[in-house]
């Protein structure tokens, strides 16, 4: 899963870039600031997002423990954000913002990495025993 998907940010554009700020977003004026673009699994990638505080406190969620990634749009600012359902820790892109914000994300480790890291742990195991002879 990409941090932010092309298609996910040209819709989001395309509701809110060309809209009076009085109609809102798509005509939903005094429904909520935020708007719902979707839902996505959390992979591997989102809990080497670089940058995420860890919380002193051993029960608090941390990023590999999200399990989806929640995309809203902010109606007032055109901001895009992405955060983890447990862990409450947001990527937010702004496109009309100069710099647009920190993008390219940061990470702890790449997709590659992590796929070759699986390969050799599947690699490394040993063979399943041979089933006793009766």
């Amino acid at each position: 899963m990409k941090l932010f998907t092309i298609a996910g940010a040209l819709v989001a554009l395309a509701l809110c870039g060309c809209q009076k700020a009085a109609e809102g977003m798509g005509g939903f004026a005094g429904h909520g600031r935020y708007t719902g673009v979707g839902l996505y699994p959390a992979d591997g990638v989102w809990s080497q997002v670089a940058g995420a505080q860890a919380s002193k406190d051993p029960a608090a969620a941390r990023l590999d423990d999200d399990q989806q990634i929640i995309v809203v749009l902010d109606s007032q600012t055109g901001e895009l954000r992405q955060c983890g359902n447990l862990s409450g820790y947001c990527v937010g892109m702004n496109p009309w913002a100069r710099p647009a914000g920190p993008t390219p994300a940061r990470l702890a480790k790449h997709a590659a990495q992590l796929s070759q890291e699986n390969e050799v742990q599947v690699s490394v195991s040993p063979p399943p025993a041979p089933a006793p002879r009766p």
